[in-house]
């Protein structure tokens, strides 16, 4: 099955994606900043990332910048409570851009589509 980065500042949020995606049979791994994140990119082979955008540190826009640099074929999922900055074209390196929900049924059908799209699904 796949690996998954969640990159989110809030361990809540990491916890409650850990567990759901676990349960699909993926194997997660999380990053509570996106320096670590970066960390776990160099060692684990990763087939999608959740990435949060506000972070303290380095922001998610930042972040996916440096991750496409790293790894061109990396698919990144943005993942923020924040509609205002779909329209950066950064944001244009991911995948796609979900608006945080508590029913995570939209994120697993992206990721999903994404795998599918690799041939790991």
């Amino acid at each position: 099955m796949a690996n998954i980065l969640v990159v989110d500042d809030e361990e809540n949020i990491r916890e409650l994606y850990r567990e759901e995606l676990e349960s699909e049979g993926y194997t997660v791994f999380t990053a509570e900043s996106a320096e670590k994140a970066l960390e776990i990119l160099d060692r684990e082979k990763i087939d999608v990332v959740i990435l949060d955008l506000r972070m303290p540190g380095t922001d998610g826009l930042a972040a996916l910048e440096k991750m496409m640099v790293k790894k061109r074929d990396l698919s990144v999922l943005i993942n923020t409570a924040y509609a205002e900055h779909r329209n950066d074209f950064l944001t244009w390196l991911a995948e796609d851009y979900i608006l945080k929900s508590s029913d995570l049924t939209q994120l697993k059908e992206k990721i999903r589509q994404v795998l599918a799209k690799k041939g790991k699904v």
